[in-house]
């Protein structure tokens, strides 16, 4: 690499570029090039801080070493044209996270003595960058989500049978949104060297890789290239393994993450796909269904980082607002692709990723809480107040034997483990098994035990669960909540139920006291409202419509609780519509 691209990188990168030619030029002396494979680390912690790199090209993962290995703990991606390693030179530490290498990666190397030696030079210029430096990675370190966006992809289908051209076409067309876009194959990449590469990927935004042809050398420069895979296969076939074993273990990836693509020949979810498909992977292996140039779509904004979540929180039958406010937002344009939720919550999200339509959704669950009183089958009070069978025959109705996998868009559910864990994230399984767990309000609905654990309402552990869609790399989150705030007022003065006796004389007199039902279902949502505020902070757009007058359990009030979350919603969009219009004016 020559000393004058050495100083036009330097002129690109965020942290140098405010530097003099002279001072660029000085520093480009001082720099050494150092090539690092994919997987092998840069530093660890408690090493010596006695340098600083600046990444040429391609990708390096920052790593919190207190979680194990097999939970991942990637904090953030470092891309190329960033630096690393600075905060700590320039404070005089250790080196306190580990940096490895995500892909084959190009470095040029600042060594503390030789950094010491350009400040010498020229000391007013570096010791701007200095204090630049360590303002911009200490904000960074303290951001909860400061992931560096993935830039190239890999396209490597299960065979040639794979449309791979069409959907990298597809595929580049709906990232052109963010930036520029290119598609190299094997043609146009065969016998290229790392520079070539390296310069393809500072002039795109995003670069795909695709393998079309199976040429095992290609394809391993693919794989050394990428950022995602992404492992197309047409959904209907025999599941088999993929060309390149090392795909299947999340070991041999240098934790980039998979992508599964299933490419579905009509508009509809082929059932058991997913699961057919995901069975020879081990580790975390995300999976998209394809059946319509929307959901390439929707797959492009997720694995690129620019997806959008829709998160909603459990509240009984003012959960029924949901369905208003989703009225509210589908009329505004809004389209979600992830979906999450608890509890009442959890069952509406389920028919939005299921793709129902607002009006069938709408009817199907006013005949199950409405019609079907889910809640009706009392029972002695051995486990809870009812059998729960109702309640299970409800959702099966409703949802059948879906599995979560095979729903259209990626979703979740959260219920609470008594079985140690806390909060349990649903992402595979039976769908109206889970949502049973969802909503499994203790004292009121029998547990849900399965596999030897037992599972009731999320709502104990979080009710709002933006942490979760936010932890998937979402990058924009709508949350729907229902807040719990209900005061159970009385108008009794006692500790203990009085006799049936005086209760009958006191029936004309206005005492009132919480009914049973009411009061398990306010004391489970208590700990989970208290917890939540942190967690509605997490969203971009939250919406809390006023539901004070419909009771936890008033199912008859359903169009009410709908009416209000429309009303409400409406009057937030246009409330944000006309401030973005002022924003405007003001910016002209």
């Amino acid at each position: 690499m020559s000393l004058s691209d050495v100083t036009e990188l330097l002129a690109r990168s965020p942290m140098f570029a405010q530097l003099d030619a002279a001072a660029r030029e000085a520093l480009a002396q001082e720099l050494v090039w150092l090539g690092l494979p994919g997987g092998r680390p840069l530093f660890k912690p408690g090493e010596p801080a006695d340098a600083l790199y600046l990444l040429k090209s391609g990708s390096l993962g920052v790593f919190d070493d207190r979680q194990p290995e097999d939970a991942g703990g990637l904090i953030r991606l470092i891309a190329a044209g960033e630096c690393v390693g600075a905060t700590s030179l320039l404070g005089g530490e250790r080196r306190t996270r580990t940096v490895r290498a995500l892909r084959d990666c190009e470095l040029l190397r600042l060594d503390g003595h030789a950094f010491e030696a350009v400040l010498a030079r020229h000391p007013h210029a570096m010791l701007g960058v200095a204090r630049m430096a360590i303002e911009r990675l200490q904000q960074r370190d303290l951001s909860a989500n400061a992931t560096s966006l993935p830039r190239t992809f890999a396209i490597l289908p299960v065979d040639q049978s794979v449309p791979a051209h069409a959907l990298a076409m597809q595929l580049g067309q709906v990232l052109e949104t963010y930036g520029s876009c290119a598609v190299i194959d094997g043609e146009q990449g065969a016998s290229r060297s790392s520079d070539w590469f390296a310069e393809r990927e500072r002039q795109w935004r995003f670069v795909i890789y695709l393998d079309a042809s199976g040429d095992p050398l290609w394809r391993q420069r693919c794989l050394r290239q990428a950022d995602v895979l992404l492992l197309p296969a047409r959904a209907a076939q025999a599941a088999r393994p993929w060309p390149d074993p090392t795909l299947l273990d999340p070991r041999y990836t240098g934790h980039r993450a998979r992508h599964l693509i299933l490419l579905h020949a009509g508009r509809q979810v082929g059932p058991g796909a997913a699961q057919r498909w995901r069975a020879p992977f081990s580790g975390e292996l995300h999976h998209h269904h394809i059946c319509s140039s929307a959901d390439v779509a929707r797959m492009a904004r997720l694995v690129s980082g620019h997806g959008r979540g829709l998160v909603l929180a459990g509240g009984g039958a003012r959960g029924l607002a949901h369905l208003g406010m989703l009225r509210a937002l589908r009329e505004a344009g809004h389209v979600f692709d992830a979906v999450g939720g608890t509890s009442i919550g959890a069952i509406i999200g389920a028919g939005v990723a299921s793709d129902w339509e607002l009006d069938a959704m709408t009817e199907t669950f006013r005949r199950a809480f409405v019609q079907g009183r889910p809640l009706s089958d009392w029972t002695l009070p051995l486990v809870a107040m009812t059998r729960g069978r109702r309640a299970s025959l409800m959702l099966r109705r409703a949802f059948g034997g879906l599995q979560i996998e095979d729903l259209p868009l990626p979703y979740f559910c959260v219920s609470t483990s008594l079985s140690g864990g806390g909060m349990a994230v649903h992402r595979h399984g039976p769908l109206w098994l889970w949502l049973r767990a969802s909503s499994a309000i203790p004292g009121v609905l029998p547990p849900v035990l399965r596999h030897g654990r037992v599972h009731v309402d999320g709502a104990l552990v979080n009710n709002l669960p933006t942490d979760v869609m936010a932890g998937d790399g979402i990058a924009h989150v709508t949350a729907l909540d229902i807040r719990a705030d209900i005061a159970l007022l009385t108008t009794a003065e006692e500790s203990a139920t009085p006799p049936l006796w005086r209760l009958l004389l006191q029936r004309r007199q206005d005492i009132r006291r919480p009914g049973l039902v009411s009061t398990l279902v306010r004391a489970g949502m208590v700990n989970g409202e208290t917890a939540s505020e942190h967690r509605r902070n997490r969203a971009n757009l939250l919406l809390t419509p006023p539901l004070e007058h419909i009771g936890m359990l008033d199912w008859k009030d359903w169009r009410r609780a709908i009416d209000a979350g429309y009303r409400y919603t409406l009057d937030v969009l246009d409330a944000r519509a006309r401030d973005a219009a002022a924003a405007v004016t003001m910016d002209e």
